[in-house]
Protein backbone atom coordinates (compact mmCIF):
# COMPACT_ATOMS: atom_id res chain seq x y z
CA UNK A 1 0.00 0.00 0.00
CA UNK A 2 1.31 3.41 -0.91
CA UNK A 3 1.72 5.82 2.04
CA UNK A 4 1.53 3.00 4.58
CA UNK A 5 3.15 5.03 7.38
CA UNK A 6 0.66 7.87 6.96
CA UNK A 7 -2.25 5.44 7.22
CA UNK A 8 -0.77 3.82 10.34
CA UNK A 9 -0.42 7.21 12.04
CA UNK A 10 -3.93 8.24 11.00
CA UNK A 11 -5.37 4.98 12.33
CA UNK A 12 -3.45 5.43 15.59
CA UNK A 13 -4.81 8.97 16.01
CA UNK A 14 -8.39 7.80 15.46
CA UNK A 15 -7.99 4.96 17.95
CA UNK A 16 -6.18 7.09 20.52
CA UNK A 17 -8.72 9.91 20.39
CA UNK A 18 -11.63 7.49 20.60
CA UNK A 19 -10.17 5.77 23.65
CA UNK A 20 -9.29 9.07 25.34
CA UNK A 21 -12.95 10.04 25.00
CA UNK A 22 -14.04 6.73 26.53
CA UNK A 23 -15.81 5.57 23.39
CA UNK A 24 -16.02 2.01 22.13
CA UNK A 25 -15.63 1.17 18.47
CA UNK A 26 -19.35 0.41 18.44
CA UNK A 27 -20.38 3.76 19.89
CA UNK A 28 -18.12 5.69 17.50
CA UNK A 29 -19.33 3.61 14.56
CA UNK A 30 -22.93 4.42 15.48
CA UNK A 31 -22.14 8.15 15.64
CA UNK A 32 -20.40 7.96 12.26
CA UNK A 33 -23.10 5.82 10.66
CA UNK A 34 -20.92 2.83 9.76
CA UNK A 35 -20.73 -0.74 11.05
CA UNK A 36 -18.52 -1.69 13.97
CA UNK A 37 -16.67 -4.03 11.62
CA UNK A 38 -15.89 -1.15 9.27
CA UNK A 39 -14.71 0.95 12.24
CA UNK A 40 -12.51 -1.94 13.37
CA UNK A 41 -11.04 -2.26 9.87
CA UNK A 42 -10.34 1.48 9.75
CA UNK A 43 -8.47 1.33 13.07
CA UNK A 44 -6.55 -1.89 12.34
CA UNK A 45 -2.90 -0.76 12.20
CA UNK A 46 -1.86 -3.36 9.64
CA UNK A 47 -5.15 -3.49 7.78
CA UNK A 48 -5.58 -2.33 4.24
CA UNK A 49 -8.83 -0.39 4.75
CA UNK A 50 -8.36 3.27 3.93
CA UNK A 51 -11.30 5.44 4.96
CA UNK A 52 -12.89 7.82 2.49
CA UNK A 53 -12.72 11.55 3.08
CA UNK A 54 -16.45 11.45 3.84
CA UNK A 55 -15.90 8.90 6.62
CA UNK A 56 -12.89 10.81 8.00
CA UNK A 57 -14.96 13.99 8.21
CA UNK A 58 -17.73 12.04 9.96
CA UNK A 59 -15.23 10.54 12.42
CA UNK A 60 -13.79 13.97 13.24
CA UNK A 61 -17.30 15.37 13.70
CA UNK A 62 -18.31 12.45 15.94
CA UNK A 63 -15.16 12.97 18.03
CA UNK A 64 -15.86 16.73 18.05
CA UNK A 65 -12.37 17.57 16.83
CA UNK A 66 -11.05 19.39 13.78
CA UNK A 67 -10.22 16.93 11.01
CA UNK A 68 -6.67 18.34 10.98
CA UNK A 69 -6.13 16.80 14.43
CA UNK A 70 -6.42 13.34 12.88
CA UNK A 71 -3.47 14.26 10.67
CA UNK A 72 -1.30 15.67 13.45
CA UNK A 73 1.61 13.23 13.30
CA UNK A 74 4.06 14.80 15.72
CA UNK A 75 6.66 12.28 16.78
Amino acid sequence: MQHEEVYKKLKFNITYTRKMQGLTQMSLAEKVGISRTHMSNIEAPNGDTSPSLEVLISIANALEIPIAKLFDFRD
